[in-house]
């Protein structure tokens, strides 16, 4: 059984997620900033979509479908991301294993790892504000 039960639960915890992620760690938002790419991330079972502008300041974040050209496309379930922001999958072995895939220049992935390390921090306070005691 999938952790999300539909699209706008999960897009509900990631507006949460980014918004915590902004105002307790600018730091994290900095990193990705300082890339000046565009992410789109690709979310399955549930479908979600999400890009991450950072060639505007601040940063803007959009949940569903943009005309946006990515630098750097990754795809995964819903579920695989609910494992990486627990610390249940390492991120080397999502990638390793096809569980996260990426499309783009790798080297620029590690201002994707900044915010998930530092997304870790509050997800299960965040899924349990959203009704979602794991």
């Amino acid at each position: 059984m999938p952790v999300f039960n539909s699209s706008d639960q999960l897009i509900a915890v990631l507006k949460s997620l980014f918004q915590n992620i902004g105002q307790k760690d600018p730091s994290a938002a900095n990193s990705v900033s300082s890339s000046k790419m565009i992410i789109r991330i690709f979310f399955t079972d549930p479908d979600a979509e999400l890009t991450i502008n950072a060639r505007v300041n601040p940063i803007k974040f959009t949940y569903g479908s943009t005309n946006l050209r990515p630098d750097f496309d990754v795809q995964m379930s819903a579920d695989a991301f609910h494992n990486i922001m627990l610390g249940e999958l390492p991120l080397r072995k999502a990638v390793g294993s096809g569980q996260l895939k990426v499309k783009g220049p790798i080297y620029k992935s590690f201002a994707l790892a900044d915010i998930f390390q530092h997304g870790q921090a509050a997800y299960r306070d965040i899924l349990n504000e959203q009704g979602l005691d794991m």
